[in-house]
């Protein structure tokens, strides 16, 4: 915060009085870092302008803002060194000469989840621990409710809408399910997610958790990272439903989450001594108080199901594929077809082997080579009624329209062909946006 060219928000400008106030206690000015000492030592020697500090937000109708903000120059403009070392780096790895291009693959992405304690109208929502894991029944109850907790910036919390695009977006959000539903499939996604906000009602963690995983999943080899392994070794541990004071509580909801013995096996590589900051407490946020833990479980199952009844009353869930109807059917009612979400057969219609022997995913195969015909069709069209126009004959012959054309049709059959359409088989297709072809 102490360098030039910084965007900052909701930050109490300090000037005359109200720096000196800083300046001139020796008690405040020491629990500075020596570079926002000295910025602000010198700002008040110089006695012109304002300043801020990083301890001091805005006031805003007399208490701090809860939400200061500011935007640093990108390390890698303002320090390019580190960024060529760390590519000279990885070229060196990999054998890469300076002539080939330097990729950097995604070989994965952890979801964030806000999380927010009690307060006054607003329900808890602190039920994870840093690192949870969840099969793709449970995931997809989350990312079809998307329930986000308060956050600083926010006025409040609830669901944001399938795969948080519910403002933006003008389709069913059906279609953006299942695109995402065979994605995750077909590619073995694991569902990976971490905690923002709060671990428990207690524990404050803000971004820290977040910006920590990237460096423990980097630490991880790919065996390290997958869920099986976790589980079969005890780093990870299964949330079970459970009763309390009389009534179920939903618990297995959250899915899997991470043990003291994946800190102690894998955090070490960070922290000297990771049992002391990932305590039973951050683990374990049940045992900062039950009622809170269980308040937050029903606080998910209840918007979950809120949200789900919603695909019922409208009809989009006829353009569900089998798997997102069966779940929505047991988010709004608890079963489908006399079947919870922990029956084997329907843990089995989120498999890749379910999937590609389905006459529904074969429908999204026909309904892509569909579209790549009407396509090519059109292209041939356009192609040919260039060549009709009159006076057009030496602009074709510059652009070659002849030969486009007869590449177009080409192209055109051989979409129209059934090895195009076995080709097709384990990529993503395209949604019918209607009800698919296999009814269950």
């Amino acid at each position: 915060m102490t360098q030039p060219d910084n965007f900052l928000a909701n930050y109490e400008p300090l000037t005359g009085e109200s720096l000196a106030a800083v300046v001139d206690n020796v008690l405040t000015l020491c629990n500075f870092t020596d570079p926002m000492r000295k910025l602000l030592q010198s700002a008040s020697d110089d006695g012109a302008g304002y300043v801020v500090s990083s301890a001091h937000p805005r006031l805003v109708d007399g208490k701090p803002s809860k939400n200061p903000r500011y935007l640093q120059t990108r390390p890698d403009l303002s320090n390019p060194l580190q960024s060529y070392v760390a590519e000279i780096g990885a070229r060196f790895h990999r054998k890469l000469p300076l002539d080939k291009p330097l990729c950097h693959p995604v070989d994965a992405v952890l979801c964030g989840r806000r999380n927010n304690p009690p307060e006054p109208g607003i329900r808890a929502l602190a039920v994870y621990n840093p690192i949870h894991y969840q099969e793709l029944p449970e995931l997809f109850m989350d990312f079809i409710c998307s329930l986000t907790g308060k956050s600083p910036s926010t006025t409040g919390a609830g669901s944001e809408g399938a795969l948080t695009k519910g403002p933006f977006n003008a389709l069913r959000a059906t279609a953006d399910l299942n695109n995402a539903l065979v994605s995750f499939i077909l590619t073995g996604y694991a569902g990976f997610s971490s905690s923002a906000g709060y671990i428990g009602p207690d524990v404050r963690v803000d971004h820290d958790i977040s910006l920590l995983i990237p460096e423990v999943w980097a630490r991880l080899s790919e065996e390290e990272r997958d869920p099986q392994f976790l589980i079969e070794k005890g780093y990870l541990e299964p949330l079970e439903d459970f009763d309390y004071e009389g009534e179920r509580v939903l618990a297995s909801r959250l899915g899997y989450r991470i043990t003291d013995r994946f800190v102690h096996g894998f955090l070490g590589k960070i922290f000297d001594n990771p049992n002391a900051v990932f305590t039973e407490a951050i683990l374990k946020p049940e045992s900062q108080g039950m009622a809170v833990f269980v308040d937050g479980v029903n606080n998910i199952v209840e918007a979950q199901q809120r949200v789900a009844r919603q695909y019922l009353d409208d009809g989009s869930i006829e353009e569900a594929c089998p798997p997102l109807k069966a779940l929505l059917y047991i988010m709004a009612t608890g079963e489908y077809q006399g079947k919870s979400a922990h029956d084997p057969a329907i843990r089995q219609m989120f498999s890749r082997d379910y999937l590609l022997a389905s006459d529904w995913y074969r429908g999204r195969l026909k309904e892509k080579q569909a579209r790549e015909s009407v396509l090519w069709q059109r292209n041939v069209s356009y192609l040919e009624e260039f060549l009709d126009k009159p006076g057009y004959a030496d602009e074709a012959e510059r652009l070659a329209i002849e030969q486009r054309l007869e590449v177009a049709r080409e192209r055109l059959l051989a979409v129209q062909e059934e090895d195009y359409l076995n080709s097709l088989v384990g990529t993503l297709g395209a949604d019918p946006l209607a009800p698919p072809a296999e009814a269950v």
